[in-house]
Parts: C-alpha cells; sequence; structure tokens
C-alpha cells in the first residue's frame, strides 16, 4: 500500500503521538498546517491570513494531498471546509458545519425536528442597549443563560439571575466578542445562509432556557450518510459552579437514555446534511422530569476525549477522524485498552485573577507519572504568568493542569485523581478575589 499524505491543522507534538498509535498508522504520513500556538493558545484568530498560508503551503507540497483533517474548535474547524473543498479532499459541507457551529442556525434547525429536546431561546444585539427587553419579549425571564453566536470552549458564557448580572455579562461580551467574530464572518461570507440567520451574524448572541442535569457528550460519525453514535462521555462538574471537574468514559447514564440520545442524535444529524465527518453532541439529562436536553453540537472530534478512548478502547478516536477522511469506514476498536475506565481531571483555582509564583517541577511530574501508570499531566501555566492570560478558560475559574487517568473501577479513578491532586503544588500572588 502506497503512503497516504494526511495534512494536519494546528498538529501538536501530543497529538503526533497519539496519531502514530492508530491503525494503519504505518502507511501514514502527518504533516502540520499551521503553527499549533496560533490556533490554541491564542484568542487572535487572523482567519484569512492562515488560510492563505496554509493554501501556500499545501499547493507546494510535492506529493499527494489524501487528507486535510483537524481535533480543534475554532477557528480549526471552521477551516477544514474551506481547505478541502480547494483540494478536493473529503469533508462535511461549509453549509452543514455552520447548521452546528452558528448557534442560532443550529437551534433553529433543530427546532425542526426535536423541538421537545431544546430549551426556549432568542439571539440578540449585545450593543444594544435595550437587548434585556427585547429577550424579555422573547418570553425567557430570569434565570437564563447568555453566550456569543459562536463561542470556543466555555469563553463569554454566563448564567443571569439579574439586571445586574445581564450588565456584568454583556460588558465583558462587548469587550471581548470580536475576537471570534470577525473571524467567523468572514467565514460566513463564503457560506450560502437564510437571510434571516445572515443578519444574525457573529457580533450576535443568544440567550437561553436554562438547562441542567447529569451531562454528557455523544461521539459520533456519518459516513456516506449513515450517522453511527459510537461512544457516550460523562461531563462533571464541580458542585454549584459551571466549571468542569472531570470527563469520565465509559458513561455510567441508564442504558435506555442512552439509547434515546442516539436516536436524538441520528435524527439531528440527518436532518442537518452533516457527511463524511465526525461530531460530538452535549446534552443534558434531567432525571427529576426524565428528559433530554440537547446543548450544541460540535463538528469534530472531542480533543479531551483522545486519552480515553486511547485508555479504554486502545486508539484514541482520531481513527475515526482520519479513516472518513481517507474515504473509510471508521475502523475503531472497543474495549481493547489498558483499562476499564478513564477520566481527564481539571485542576482548577477559583480566583477573579493572580499572578503564577510557583508550578510542579519536570522531576514532581515525572514522579506522579511513575507513581500513577498510565497518568498524562500537562501544566497549563508558568511562574510569573498573569492566569487571566490563559485562553480558552470559563468565567468562573482557571484550570492550571489536565489530569489523564485510567483505572479498573470508578472509585479507584477518582481516588487515584485526589491522591495525585495533592501532590500538584501551585503558588500565587496578588490573589484577586
Amino acid at each position: 500500500m502506497s503512503v497516504r499524505n494526511v495534512f494536519v491543522v494546528g498538529l501538536d507534538e501530543l497529538n503526533r503521538i497519539r496519531l502514530g498509535h492508530l491503525r494503519g498508522a504505518k502507511n501514514y504520513r502527518f504533516h502540520g498546517v499551521i503553527d499549533p500556538a496560533e490556533v490554541n493558545d491564542t484568542e487572535i484568530f487572523p482567519i484569512e491570513d492562515m488560510l492563505s498560508r496554509a493554501e501556500t503551503q499545501l499547493k507546494e507540497f510535492k506529493g499527494s494531498i489524501d487528507a486535510i483533517v483537524g481535533y480543534m474548535d475554532f477557528p480549526v474547524s471552521t477551516m477544514l471546509p474551506l481547505l478541502c473543498q480547494r483540494f478536493g479532499t473529503r469533508s462535511t459541507s461549509l453549509e452543514s458545519l455552520l447548521k452546528c457551529e452558528h448557534k442560532y442556525w443550529s437551534r433553529r434547525v433543530q427546532q425542526e425536528v426535536i423541538a421537545d429536546h431544546i430549551p426556549r431561546f432568542t439571539a440578540f444585539d449585545p450593543f444594544d442597549t435595550q437587548a434585556l427587553q427585547h429577550i424579555g419579549e422573547a418570553g425567557l425571564y430570569f434565570p437564563f443563560f447568555v453566550k456569543p453566536i459562536k463561542s470556543s470552549g466555555s469563553r463569554l458564557g454566563f448564567r443571569i439571575e439579574s439586571p445586574e448580572d445581564f450588565t456584568y455579562a454583556v460588558a465583558q461580551l462587548c469587550e471581548g466578542i470580536g475576537t471570534i467574530s470577525e473571524p467567523f464572518n468572514y467565514v460566513l461570507e463564503h457560506a450560502i445562509l437564510p437571510d434571516d440567520v445572515r443578519s444574525v451574524d457573529g457580533g450576535h448572541c443568544m440567550a437561553e432556557e436554562i438547562i441542567g442535569g447529569w451531562q454528557c457528550t455523544v461521539e459520533g460519525y456519518v459516513f456516506q450518510g449513515d450517522v453511527v453514535p459510537y461512544a457516550i462521555v460523562d461531563s462533571i462538574r464541580y458542585p454549584q459552579v459551571l466549571s468542569f471537574f472531570c470527563y469520565r468514559y465509559p458513561s455510567r447514564l441508564p442504558s435506555s437514555i442512552q439509547t434515546k440520545m442516539h436516536e436524538l442524535t441520528r435524527q439531528i444529524m440527518a436532518h442537518i446534511g452533516y457527511d463524511n465527518a465526525a461530531f460530538n453532541v452535549e446534552y443534558f439529562w434531567d432525571e427529576v422530569q426524565d428528559r433530554i436536553w440537547l446543548l450544541e453540537i460540535n463538528t469534530r472530534i472531542a480533543q479531551s476525549h483522545c486519552d480515553l478512548f486511547e485508555k479504554v478502547d486502545g486508539v484514541s478516536h482520531q481513527q475515526v477522524t482520519v479513516d472518513l477522511a481517507l474515504g473509510r469506514v471508521p475502523d475503531m476498536p472497543s474495549r481493547q485498552g489498558a483499562f476499564k475506565v478513564a477520566g481527564k481531571f481539571f485542576y482548577r483555582v477559583f480566583f477573579v485573577d493572580a499572578t503564577v509564583s510557583q508550578v510542579p517541577s519536570a522531576a514532581e511530574i515525572e514522579a506522579l507519572h511513575q507513581a500513577f501508570p498510565g497518568t498524562l499531566i500537562t501544566v497549563q501555566v508558568e511562574v510569573g504568568m498573569r492566569l487571566s492570560s490563559l485562553p480558552e478558560q470559563d468565567s468562573y475559574s482557571y484550570a492550571l493542569a489536565y489530569v489523564w487517568m485510567g483505572a479498573d473501577a470508578e472509585d479507584e479513578l477518582e481516588e487515584n485523581y485526589l491522591r495525585l491532586a495533592e501532590q500538584l503544588h501551585f503558588a500565587f500572588e496578588d490573589i484577586v478575589g
């Protein structure tokens, strides 16, 4: 078999290693496109320039361009259909992708087929001084949740309990929304949009009814029109706050609820027309009402879940992304990994801001890797860094480190993490809040 050239937008060393473990990887040559720092460790996204440079690099390549893939959210996810169209490689259409990523358009499309499983919603302009009044006229009252039409991670998402909360959130949104709205609007210019969607551009926000419950993510893909949900990962938050504590795989949801989520996933992704690409759908299961809510659709695998699949199933679910991009049915194994359960834990602090004065040393991290076999720890901060400079954070805390662990039982997994966390030594100065 000839070697296939797979180009990965934002390829970093950790994921290069993961990709090397995929089935058939000996027949692939992975090439990075765009430095990972430009799309991962920043909140500045000059997407037109990045597309131009990516196109130049690909045109200068002497061999075949067999696939162009990515595993990150904005801007990578929205760049891929444009690059793939230009070079004739496989991807879903830009319009079907935007029916997932443009939050207002996505809710409108969801409303057409699964209206009982989505919250009440409306779009608003954060620069409009009458925005709160318009939200009320749309039938939304306190409490509700606001977020940009296109966001990245949990950034600029706020729970609104009062007019004062809304005033604070709008100030933050007006200050920060341009970093995503401008590049996202560039992408929108390349798509065929309904008039009522085109008028709600990247500078707008969403207000939505509060939903909640047991949160999880359905990982899936579409191959030649066949929608295949293949796994569910639980998302567990810290008590009383929006910040994530860990992602856990496999899910502990009742099998009947998992089956219903798979059905809803097949229904909405088929209706959208999404095809030949991976996706994930985030849900809540309200146990009290026994009601399933669709939170949002992401047009990629969840990168945070890669190591969980490798630990439990044997390889990262990047297998799905690469196989689809090469026109193959994904060859994803099941339960062939070294562990029965795995988690990604978020080591957090709940300050408004602070300066980092101490982080665990490389030797301390390595000692923890040895003490807890199969564990991977990535520290996200450096001495002298202001926590407020960390990209991709939620509005309530800062993730100082990510910890991926595996175990043979769930209680063992959490106990091991708590023991490890006690040995992660950070210190701060100028603590605010």
